[in-house]
């Protein structure tokens, strides 16, 4: 590996420096346009208090979607969730959060975000998303705080942009509330997405 001697005398690896060039090649802001999410760099995280001893963390591993961004027209965006794809690294708690204590995926097997209304800042990028969420056969009103991460031509030619959407919600709100004396009401969802333009 090849070393840079920088002008304050101090030595790095020459490939950190490529590092910062591709990274700041990602850091351009997304045009308006049309999107699908790519579901295998996309993640849909989730945190809950655990008797109040710590923070239990989990994911969905299926999840599909697509969105229009526009500043200077209508845009939407409309994300669905597979419940039975939760995962919190634990089988038997998997297994018990798709009965229907919690989830009840086979009654409801996908949650769904649609959007009514975007917002975006003087550089034509989203910084809130507000819409409905379908879970657990409620529908109610939800905001996604977003921050863009990058975007840009991907090593094959297609042109992908990132996102960090996060929200709250309680669980409580759409009908699941078993053991709310020991597992919190409120849930932290965080989804990292990344999309190809279309």
């Amino acid at each position: 590996m090849n070393l840079v001697k920088s002008k304050h005398g101090l030595v790095m690896p020459a490939m950190l420096g490529t590092l910062l060039m591709t990274q700041a090649a990602y850091a351009e802001l997304a045009p308006a346009g049309n999107y699908k999410v790519d579901p295998d760099h996309t993640t849909v995280l989730f945190s809950v208090s655990h008797f109040g001893f710590s923070e239990l963390t989990g994911r969905f591993n299926k999840v599909e979607g697509e969105f229009v961004f526009n500043p200077k027209a209508q845009s939407k965006v409309n994300v669905t969730i597979k419940t039975d794809s939760v995962d919190t690294n634990h089988s038997q708690r998997d297994k018990h959060l798709r009965s229907p204590d919690f989830l009840n995926v086979k009654q409801f097997p996908v949650m769904q975000f649609k959007s009514s209304k975007v917002v975006f800042d003087n550089k034509g990028q989203p910084t809130q998303i507000i819409g409905q969420l379908s879970l657990h056969g409620k529908t109610k009103p939800v905001t996604l705080d977003v921050k863009p991460v990058g975007a840009g031509k991907d090593p094959w030619g297609s042109y992908r942009a990132g996102y960090n959407a996060k929200t709250r919600i309680k669980r409580s709100d759409y009908g699941i509330d078993f053991m709310k004396d020991g597992i919190g009401d409120t849930i932290d969802i965080s989804l990292n997405i990344e999309a190809l333009k279309q």
